[in-house]
């Protein structure tokens, strides 16, 4: 990887298309990794055809019994982090033709699902833990954490800046408007905004809001 990772294109790409193989636990066809990405624990990464893992990638698999799974045709752009972290047990799975915009983090231990054709603009935070703190005499990094797990269903559309908190399930189709913070779970084919997130409306209504009232940002897939 450091022989390799630096490379730029054209002869980058086609380097590590040949060699990274070697070491992920699995990779489809037509795998396309740009200069600066970064596999930490890659015998725990399962990587599915015509992938793309833009600049600055970081995937860290690392915990024990754990796994990061990319579907075919997922797309992370530039900066995404995604980190089982090392408390272990973890599993995070990115579906099908997804795509995470740049600067996107989601972050264990407990386990992540992303479904299929889902878009995940910049700047996203999905962080499947939440820190004990009920004892002021106890540093709170002491007091350990709790996981529940986070699913977003197929066919959703997060803006910047939204954040996913712990325990939180996002119906099937459903939109989540810039910068709202998701701290309980969204039926199917709603449209959530705000702080914390609240459903507004749904998408069968003929009341819909648009995009731009709603504040979600376009992402290019």
């Amino acid at each position: 990887m450091n022989l390799i990772g630096g490379i730029r294109r054209p002869l980058g790409p086609l380097l590590r298309r040949l060699l990274y193989p070697i070491i992920l636990d699995q990779v489809g066809k037509s795998l396309y990794i740009q200069a600066g990405v970064e596999l930490v624990g890659a015998s725990c990464i399962e990587i599915g055809n015509n992938v793309k893992l833009l600049r600055d990638v970081r995937l860290n698999a690392c915990g024990k019994n754990s796994k990061i799974s990319l579907k075919d045709l997922v797309c992370l752009d530039r900066g995404v982090d995604i980190n089982v972290t090392e408390h272990g047990n973890c599993q995070i799975e990115i579906g099908e033709r997804t795509h995470i915009s740049p600067y996107t983090c989601l972050g264990g231990p407990g386990n992540i699902k992303i479904g299929k054709f889902c878009l995940i603009a910049s700047h996203v935070g999905i962080y499947a833990n939440n820190h004990n703190f009920a004892d002021p005499t106890v540093y709170i990094w002491k007091q350990g954490v709790t996981c529940k797990g986070i699913t977003i269903e197929d066919d959703c559309w997060l803006g910047t800046g939204v954040k996913v908190l712990d325990g939180v399930t996002i119906g099937r189709g459903s939109i989540i408007g810039a910068g709202a913070v998701v701290t309980k779970d969204i039926p199917p084919c709603s449209i959530a905004v705000g702080v914390p997130a609240k459903v507004i409306s749904q998408r069968n209504s003929i009341s819909n809001p648009s995009a731009k009232e709603v504040g979600v940002q376009v992402t290019d897939s």
